[in-house]
């Protein structure tokens, strides 16, 4: 893949310096559109003229999209990393975005599903960053899953991240925030008590195994000392709310700040 599209550019170049040359002949030479037309008809000629050049175009935006997919699944799919190292969450949720690029457009029976993005600045933060890809991907897919159902007029998905406190050179201070919330169905306060259970699931048989939140929960609590909280209301939609320390291996499972921070 590197090959062509490294080398889509030069082709494209060469295309044009070729078409250029060709023009210039059937100005220059004498009778040289009759000496064409005994090889191709002048007319398709001129179509073959315009549509190479398109079908390079196309080729590049083609190429360049599987390029920006392969280099998602790859930030995705960390998840041979057995360190903590820093990561750029964005990039995270972004590359999860790619991935779920299908589910987001309109099908048959609903319009696009519109990702609004409230970015804001943030630092590395320190984390198994495929582990945290794996929770984006549980709370995006299950809030597709609740817009399907629910089938809005207007579906979204709202992401929101900022920083919380601010560092300290004595006591680690500074989380990061994450906010997903979709205009889906909502849940009952029944299932909201239950949702972070293993095996509990709302979908049909053979639709869902009930862990994917179960396993969201403990790696965002056991494993990078944060929390992951739930808001939902019956047809009024959800949001997940996560909290992450900028530098987990210094807070333990339970230490004192984490439990002000959920208070």
């Amino acid at each position: 893949m590197p090959f062509i599209y490294g080398n889509l550019s030069h082709l494209r170049d060469y295309a044009q310096t070729m078409l250029a040359v060709v023009a210039q002949y059937q100005a220059e030479v004498p009778h040289a559109e009759e000496q064409i037309a005994e090889i191709i008809d002048p007319e398709e000629f001129e179509f073959i003229q315009q549509d190479f050049i398109q079908i390079l175009a196309s080729m590049d935006v083609g190429t360049g999209r599987i390029r920006e997919i392969v280099r998602s699944l790859r930030n995705f799919s960390r998840l041979d990393e057995a360190e903590m190292k820093k990561a750029d969450l964005h990039e995270g949720i972004d590359s999860t975005l790619m991935i779920l690029t299908n589910r987001l457009k309109a099908s048959g029976h609903r319009p696009e599903i519109k990702i609004i993005k409230n970015y804001n600045a943030l630092p590395p933060l320190e984390c198994y960053p495929g582990q945290l890809n794996q929770v984006f991907m549980n709370l995006l897919a299950n809030a597709i899953d609740a817009i399907e159902e629910a089938q809005p007029a207007e579906p979204r998905i709202e992401i929101t991240t900022r920083c919380v406190g601010e560092a300290s050179p004595l006591e680690n201070r500074q989380w990061i925030a994450i906010s997903i919330r979709d205009n889906g169905l909502g849940m009952t306060p029944q299932t909201l008590a239950k949702l972070f259970d293993p095996f509990y699931t709302t979908k049909p048989v053979g639709k869902g195994t009930g862990l994917g939140l179960s396993i969201s929960y403990q790696i965002i609590v056991d494993k990078h000392r944060g929390h992951l909280q739930c808001q939902s209301q019956r047809g009024e939609g959800t949001e997940f709310q996560i909290m992450l320390p900028v530098i987990a291996s210094e807070l333990t499972l339970h230490d004192p700040q984490t439990e002000r921070l959920s208070a």
